[in-house]
């Protein structure tokens, strides 16, 4: 147990899907799991660890923003010697042919943070998700015939929408990544599964953008990204 999660070892999967908001987490076990039982509520962080398709798989929150992943992830690998995690969470659309609830696959995940520079004196600002566990994800969607959009994305530590000019953060991007789109995990859990030799991807379902005039609501983030929820679990098996 660590002070972030009171799970023992064995309550957790080798295996997590996970969502930042500890709802979603809630929501994917309910209607997704069977035979599964809450391993941890410490700060109301929820996990749960059940059964999907015959595969055990732990389902737990990561909170928001990279500090908050960065914990979770780490004692998920470090401690409970978890090997693959995948992030399923919303983003913002960088494209405008993507369009609200269009689900957007990282293959790399670029930042302007320290993140990787404060935990391993890395001066580090794009890191690769796992090409293997990309191309599984990938297949599978193809033979579902889901669409999804793969490419670099952009990991920030503040919401892109209250940014006062988004603009002048593209302009700084490096002109060889060109971000499909915005979210704020991504590159903490990349960054640590490379430093710590594990697996992780990043599966996200656009909920805004400035070419969308309609904001998915709360309810909509929670609960209407099923798609996405069930390419990720479909791809732990």
């Amino acid at each position: 147990m660590t002070p972030h999660n009171e799970a023992k070892k064995e309550d957790i999967a080798d295996v997590v899907i996970m969502p930042g908001d500890p709802l979603r987490a809630k929501y994917i076990a309910e209607n997704y799991l069977t035979d599964y039982k809450l391993v941890n509520q410490v700060r109301n962080v929820y996990a749960y660890t059940g059964n999907y398709k015959g595969k055990r798989i732990t389902v737990m929150a990561s909170g928001m923003g990279m500090p908050s992943m960065g914990i979770y992830a780490y004692e998920l690998y470090k401690i409970y010697d978890v090997k693959t995690i995948i992030r399923v969470g919303s983003c913002g659309g960088y494209l405008e042919e993507e369009k609200l609830f269009d689900i957007i696959l990282s293959t790399n995940a670029y930042s302007e943070t320290n993140f990787a520079y404060t935990l391993n004196n890395d001066n580090c600002h794009i890191v690769e998700s796992d090409k293997e566990l990309n191309g599984k994800i990938s297949n599978i969607a193809k033979e579902k015939g889901i669409k999804i959009f793969e490419g670099p994305t952009a990991c920030l530590d503040c919401f892109d929408l209250y940014m006062t000019d988004v603009n002048k953060f593209l302009e700084r991007i490096p002109e060889n990544i060109k971000p499909i789109a915005a979210e704020m995990e991504a590159f903490a859990l990349f960054y640590v599964a490379k430093m710590l030799n594990k697996k992780a991807a990043c599966l996200m379902s656009v909920v805004d953008s400035k070419y969308i005039k309609d904001v998915a609501t709360a309810e909509e983030r929670e609960k209407g990204l099923n798609k996405m929820i069930e390419l990720a679990l479909d791809s732990c098996i």
